[in-house]
């Protein structure tokens, strides 16, 4: 396997979830962490964890839905590290509804934060990753596959990020970087805890794909040789969930 120790990430989502587990996954391995999210409190809580291993673990208060923020993001971490090797798109955002009364206004934040944003910020990022060939990570959902009732607005936006990724995917492997997608089952992740209770459903988050086990699957994917690429990896909790609606 290959060693990940020097490098540098940058991880959207990195407060909490998937993206809190995969930020200190790669500080585990001695990977430089630049940790972006809304909220500078759990950011910094992160940091503080992921310093006890990463040489470097940074925290870049960003509103995905802000233009501004993305445009200045990259120059901030420019500013901070020398290059970036890799880009885990982690952050997300989910209304569920039936189409015929669901709010276009959700459907906006959900395209702006879901998938806007990673197209923005994978655009700025990109030539930096193909001077290092380096890697992207796209966390998607499995609905991003499969649709299911009262996840519309939600499944458009994993679609088109599945469809994004695949793209990026055959415009840069002839320049040596990867990409790879990761379609997630019911993660125990406070996006997961919200759905439980609009679905009027008790939340046990033990029964469910742990962030920490997403986590393991991409370190392992990353540090594959560069003889392979893993492009799509579905994963969902072993316990199935019963009398789902949809």
């Amino acid at each position: 396997m290959r060693s990940l120790a020097g490098q540098v990430a940058v991880v959207t989502g990195a407060g909490s979830g998937v993206g809190r587990a995969i930020s200190l996954a790669l500080a585990a391995q001695g990977v430089s962490v630049c940790l972006v999210g809304r909220n500078l409190s759990t950011l910094e809580s992160v940091g503080e964890l992921a310093r006890d291993k990463a040489p470097i673990a940074l925290c870049y208060c960003t509103d995905l839905t802000r233009d501004q923020d993305l445009r200045e993001l990259k120059s901030k971490v420019l500013n901070d590290v020398n290059g970036v090797d890799l880009l885990v798109h982690c952050a997300g955002t989910m209304v569920s509804g039936p189409i015929e009364s669901s709010s276009v206004d959700d459907m906006d934040l959900q395209y702006r934060i879901n998938l806007r944003a990673p197209y923005v910020l994978t655009q700025q990022f990109l030539a930096l990753i193909k001077e290092r060939q380096g890697q992207i990570v796209f966390i998607n959902s499995s609905v991003g596959l499969r649709t299911r009732a009262n996840t519309g607005q939600y499944a458009c936006t994993k679609h088109g990020l599945k469809a994004l990724a695949g793209s990026v995917r055959e415009e840069v492997n002839t320049m040596g970087v990867r990409v790879l997608s990761v379609y997630l089952g019911r993660t125990a992740t406070p996006m997961q805890e919200a759905l439980h209770r609009w679905e009027g459903r008790e939340y046990l988050p033990k029964e469910l794909l742990q962030p920490e086990d997403v986590a393991e699957v991409v370190i392992h994917s990353l540090r594959l040789p560069f003889t392979a690429e893993v492009t799509d990896i579905s994963i969902r909790p072993l316990k199935k969930m019963r009398d789902l609606r949809g």
